[in-house]
């Protein structure tokens, strides 16, 4: 008997995913570079249907026709490496399937690399972590049609369900499922950013303690800011460390790492000429939470404000209202630059599914994306969500309690990119008449770039001196 699937690549991911497809009931073949790996996966696992193999070829030829083979591997040479090692044994037909969180313009490149030799091939992202592969990921499947049903009923099955729907929906041809998956990880890199300020500022500004925070961050995820990341704050915040005593976020130096997929969003934006400040001001605030030594070094020479502290507790709602309208901005540029993709790409990405597929299993799961879908359903061909008549009510009605934090902490010597970039892009985003004409201007006086008039068509250049 053959099984149904291979899973290659048995890392954390890997194995979750493939214990959550055999919970489910398909066959899975189990391989790994290191036949170790394969073999604490077989001792793991305490159910059945899960099979390890040690070599390439026995791994291929255990599976029943077309052979479906997801790889869990690093981005990158490592996937084009096992694909070269996988080829020999399979027929046309075959489907090999990227889980990984590969670069979209390389999923674009595999995909017609394998179609031209009668493979299939499937670009498809997941998110959720170890957690989310075991009991249920968000999917992201980009590829042919033909490819994604092959597969359809293992990824649907293992996948997180909300409402009753699976987190899992073909989203487009060749790249389109990468490309959501790394704007996904954008998203996750702001929304992240916006919590730390967050909590920069109650610490920093109004003294808060970590216990007195939890307890903000679990009323916070009873009502609109509800989400994945607003409830592991809440638990880390009550955690203490078992040598000290001391809370445990006090314990951790404050050097963040990455894995690049933000850092990608936000090269990709400058190409599509998109923009993504608070996503970018996310990505930089790690590289500068790295450059430790230097900060600190710093700190002796440069000195900021002499700071007020703010005793007065109704500053925590507006801390509230800043992190939801800076949420909202973060998710809008998202969204604008998956729009801005699917135009170009020809993709016919449906924004409303994408909304529904991140609302579980992923990181970045929260409650108002039942609203961003809901205004996705009404019109797939909205430029950008702060338009959207829900969120135009919500950030009128936050924007001063906005506007307040984002000045009480510039006052008080408190870096709030996040929260800044976003408010920045919002006032951007509704003036009507930026200051680009000097621009213009001056483009045009050192280097006769022409402009354009208010007053009546056509190309003008003038001779400024």
């Amino acid at each position: 008997m053959k099984n149904q699937i291979g899973v290659v690549g048995l890392a954390v991911m890997g194995k979750n995913l493939a214990y959550n497809i055999a919970d489910h009931g398909f066959s899975v073949s189990l391989y790994n570079r290191t036949p170790e790996k394969t073999q604490i996966a077989l001792s793991e696992y305490t159910g059945s249907g899960v099979a390890g193999f040690f070599t390439i070829k026995e791994f291929v030829e255990s599976l029943e026709s077309p052979k479906k083979i997801l790889l869990m591997v690093k981005a990158g040479i490592p996937v084009d490496q096992i694909i070269e090692q996988i080829l020999p044994y399979l027929a046309k037909g075959d489907l090999i399937i990227d889980g990984g969180n590969s670069y979209y313009l390389d999923t674009v490149r595999r995909n017609e690399y394998l179609n031209s030799k009668n493979f299939k091939f499937l670009g498809v992202g997941i998110s959720g972590g170890e957690e989310g592969a075991r009991k249920g990921p968000s999917i992201m499947p980009g590829g042919s049609k033909d490819a994604y049903a092959l597969v359809e009923p293992i990824l649907t099955a293992i996948s997180a369900k909300v409402e009753g729907k699976d987190c899992c929906s073909y989203l487009g041809p060749n790249g389109a499922g990468h490309f959501v998956k790394m704007v996904h990880n954008g998203i996750e890199y702001a929304d992240m950013q916006l919590i730390c300020e967050a909590y920069s500022i109650m610490k920093n500004l109004m003294g808060l303690r970590p216990d007195e925070m939890a307890d903000i961050f679990s009323e916070w995820n009873k009502g609109e800011l509800n989400s994945y990341l607003i409830g592991i704050t809440a638990e880390i915040f009550k955690k203490k460390d078992d040598k000290t005593g001391k809370p445990l976020i006090d314990m951790i130096l404050d050097s963040a790492g990455q894995k690049g997929t933000g850092k990608w969003t936000a090269q990709i934006s400058l190409e599509l000429g998109t923009p993504l400040p608070t996503i970018t001001a996310a990505v930089y605030e790690r590289y500068l939470s790295a450059m430790k030594d230097e900060r600190v070094q710093a700190s002796e020479v440069l000195k900021g404000p002499v700071r007020k502290k703010i005793t007065n507790y109704d500053f925590i709602e507006s801390i509230r209202c800043a992190l939801y309208a800076s949420k909202i901005c973060a998710y809008a540029q998202g969204f604008s630059m998956l729009r801005v993709a699917s135009e170009l790409n020809n993709w016919d990405l449906q924004y409303s599914e994408i909304a529904k597929i991140f609302r579980g299993g992923c990181i970045i799961r929260a409650q108002f994306l039942n609203e961003i879908a809901h205004e996705f359903d009404k019109n797939n061909q909205m430029s950008n969500l702060l338009t959207a008549p829900y969120f135009v009510s919500s950030i009128n009605s936050y924007q001063e309690n906005w506007r307040k934090v984002v000045s009480k902490s510039i006052e008080s010597g408190i870096a709030v990119s996040a929260f800044s970039s976003a408010l920045s892009y919002y006032d951007n985003y509704r003036c009507k008449n930026m200051p680009m004409n000097l621009l213009q201007a001056q483009r045009d006086y050192f280097g006769s770039h022409t402009y354009k008039r208010v007053d009546v068509d056509g190309i003008f250049h003038t001779q400024w001196t």
